[in-house]
């Protein structure tokens, strides 16, 4: 794969196989995030895990303790007093079947997070296959299914992100924004690994954190290790 200057100019500044500390890792992330716009960082863990045993799945949320750095746009799908609670809470869009009918019909997905309440949930399953393959579908196991829709919107407000692995057995998640600095990514970082590690599954065997990178928009990946 060819590249840009840039990226090979930042890559050379990474020492090919070196898996570095945690912080040195932060401080290399940043070093090689070049673009002239505030890159997001990422997390991603290869675990030693099946992603194919349903009882190896490793999934969940966290608040992290800085946010994300992102501004969430949140629509809520619900009715009568729940809607007007989740426009008390400052969600950006709130509706319930006309919602739904306009996803399915013109793709409307000018949002990044979904949360319904439970009764809405035969509703918001006709969209599914929309939602879906964007982590756009409500769940229980994220908070985004849930009768206290304030709670769940101030908690996405504050930089709830979710984690969960895919079907190569790979975590990849947001811990912030080049402008955090240092000490604020590693807060971040801190909060996600220790979720994760938290979410082992007891038949998990083996090494759990098989690799870990971090990596910016559009900067190369730093291997890291992690000190428990």
């Amino acid at each position: 794969m060819k590249h840009s200057k840039r990226f090979d100019s930042a890559q050379e500044l990474v020492t090919k196989q070196k898996v570095y500390e945690a912080d040195e890792a932060i401080a290399k992330v940043l070093e090689t995030a070049t673009a002239k716009f505030d890159e997001t960082i990422e997390l991603h863990a290869k675990l030693g895990v099946d992603p194919r045993n349903a009882d190896q799945q490793v999934r969940g949320v966290v608040v992290l303790p800085n946010g994300t750095g992102k501004s969430i746009r949140v629509l809520v799908i619900a009715k009568g007093d729940k809607a007007d609670a989740a426009k008390a809470a400052g969600a950006d869009i709130v509706g319930a079947e006309e919602i739904v009918t306009k996803i399915a019909n013109e793709n409307f997905l000018d949002f990044d997070a979904c949360i319904t309440t439970p009764d809405m949930m035969g509703v918001v399953g006709r969209v599914a296959r929309v939602l879906g393959p964007r982590g756009l579908m409500p769940n229980p196991k994220s908070g985004t299914v849930t009768m206290d829709v304030a709670k769940a919107i101030k908690d996405i407000k504050a930089g709830k992100v979710e984690y969960r692995l895919d079907k190569s057995g790979v975590v990849h998640v947001i811990i912030g924004k080049k402008s955090f600095g240092t000490e604020k990514l590693r807060e971040n970082l801190s909060a996600i690994m220790d979720a994760i590690i938290k979410a082992k599954p007891q038949s998990a065997k083996g090494t759990y954190l098989v690799s870990l990178a971090l990596s910016s928009t559009m900067g190369p990946g730093i291997k890291f290790a992690y000190r428990v």
